[in-house]
């Protein structure tokens, strides 16, 4: 098993007048104009049933080349202003940092 970078999860549930869409292009921007964040996918769950849900929502992921890449994306001076206006926002909250421990990753341009 290989290590894979580190990534930043976050799962949220955002508070009833959140205006959610302004929120996720700012993060899309934030994302695109600080060079330490590999990638970053993110997806609005439709699928759970609401008792395992437990009102979350949202999940965002973040992928940096390793903790050092990360510990510079948290202080960046966007990522500070950004943060502040999602903190406003959110409802309840679930962070996780971690090392990947990579056992299969995805294959580009597999189906």
């Amino acid at each position: 098993m290989a290590t894979s970078g580190f990534k930043h999860l976050v799962v949220v549930k955002f508070k009833e007048d959140a205006k959610v869409d302004e929120i996720l292009k700012g993060l899309e921007n934030l994302v695109s104009q600080i060079d330490s964040v590999k990638s970053f996918e993110w997806g609005e769950d439709n699928e759970s049933h609401e008792m395992l849900r437990q009102g979350f929502t949202h999940a965002f992921s973040m992928t940096f080349e390793n903790k050092d890449a990360y510990v510079s994306f948290t202080s960046h001076p966007l990522h500070v202003e950004f943060s502040a206006a999602f903190t406003a926002v959110i409802d309840k909250i679930v962070l996780l940092d971690f090392t990947v421990a990579a056992v299969k990753s995805a294959v580009v341009g597999a189906p």
